[in-house]
């Protein structure tokens, strides 16, 4: 996709998030080798924000987000396929933006 803007605006808290697709066969770190047709557990996934809706407060376009792939909707624009999630969904944000001093808890 190329980097022009999407033709889209998102209300609210939604995120729209291009998921970081895992291929191919992964090692653990004690060296074992997991096949790629392994069914492993419950796993999150990574992806990387694309747009935030105006209510998003701790989500920004660019950052890199840790979700539930089993919890998402997907969208598909321009050929390429998005996750759609609420910012309460997100389960992590990892940006060197982010500051330790805020906890992110929505109180």
């Amino acid at each position: 996709m190329t980097e022009e803007a999407l033709p889209i605006r998102l209300l609210h808290d939604r995120v729209l998030v291009r998921p970081v697709v895992e291929q191919g066969d992964r090692k653990t770190g004690g060296g074992l080798l997991i096949p790629a047709t392994a069914q492993v557990g419950k796993r999150l996934a990574w992806g990387e924000v694309v747009a935030v809706g105006s209510s998003a407060r701790q989500v920004q376009a660019s950052d890199r987000v840790l979700f539930d792939p089993e919890d998402r909707s997907e969208v598909e624009v321009r050929g390429e396929t998005f996750v759609m999630l609420r910012e309460r969904d997100v389960h992590a944000v990892a940006s060197t933006r982010i500051d330790d001093s805020n906890t992110g808890l929505y109180l």
